[in-house]
């Protein structure tokens, strides 16, 4: 259930020949804003009520081109292209530093902002996710059921394999499937093809040591599409960070979003 009062503004901006729509939480005091960086092919509203849940702190996010209602770029790109994009909207927007929150794709892209532009992004949160090649991928047929163009054009078949393809709670809990359909309904299969592309041949891993953005990495029990052994992985690679195991699968961000909302902002208020 939704907490009252979490009034979201969403705006269209023109930013390197792609149209993006960007959603803004206003939040009160001094603290750093949040950008929330969602997975491939989901639009702003799957993250929402997480950014809602994350109470007296400015909260962003935005449907990255070719994502929920963004149109997509004419030529596929590379990640760090995507974090240079994600960089400029920022400048844009009027953020010069930010705490930066990535789950599954969202999180690829969240530790190519991390690396590549280490003086914007004060914390680093990164969910479901994993460090590019080398790495543990999910079972070949979970991969297979993702990848499938069907995913996006059956939703009967969709609701029929999410638990299966997302682990925890998606397995019964049909409000999970829902709020995932509605964050896909506008998916663009050319913007979705550009995000899986871009983290092909990707990793994170040689750059993960010098890292020096304290890291919270959260990761779930049950997730068939990125196996906890990648979180314990990034974990050890990364100096300054913590690692904590959430009882759920992929979605756990969405389905369990005020536990990680609490998770969350007692590390982002940390001293250190």
């Amino acid at each position: 259930m939704t907490e009252p009062g979490r009034t979201s503004y969403v705006e269209q901006v023109d930013l390197l020949g792609c149209r993006v729509t960007v959603t803004r939480w206003p939040g009160g005091g001094d603290r750093t804003p949040i950008l929330l960086l969602n997975g491939v092919g989901s639009g702003a509203d799957l993250l929402a009520p997480l950014a809602e849940s994350l109470r007296d702190v400015e909260v962003i996010t935005f449907d990255f081109p070719g994502a929920g209602s963004s149109r997509p770029p004419l030529l596929p790109y590379p990640m760090a292209a995507a974090a240079a994009f994600t960089a400029a909207l920022l400048t844009r927007l009027g953020y010069p530093r930010v705490d930066v929150f990535g789950v599954s794709w969202g999180g690829t892209l969240a530790q190519q902002f991390a690396i590549q532009h280490p003086a914007r992004c004060r914390r680093l949160v990164l969910a479901a996710t994993a460090a590019g090649i080398p790495s543990m991928p999910g079972r070949p047929r979970t991969i297979a059921r993702m990848l499938t163009p069907r995913r996006f054009n059956d939703a009967d078949y969709r609701r029929r394999i999410a638990g299966s393809l997302y682990g925890g709670s998606a397995r019964n809990d049909t409000s999970v499937v829902e709020n995932l359909d509605h964050a896909m309904a506008s998916i663009s299969w050319r913007g979705y093809l550009y995000q899986v592309l871009a983290v092909l041949g990707w990793s994170s891993q040689p750059a993960l040591p010098l890292l020096r953005q304290p890291t919270l990495i959260l990761a779930g029990d049950d997730d068939p599409i990125i196996p906890l052994v990648n979180a314990r992985w990034m974990a050890r690679l990364i100096p300054d960070s913590t690692l904590h195991v959430i009882h759920g699968g992929h979605l756990f961000a969405v389905s369990d979003s005020k536990h990680v909302a609490e998770i969350m902002n007692e590390f982002l208020q940390q001293e250190r």
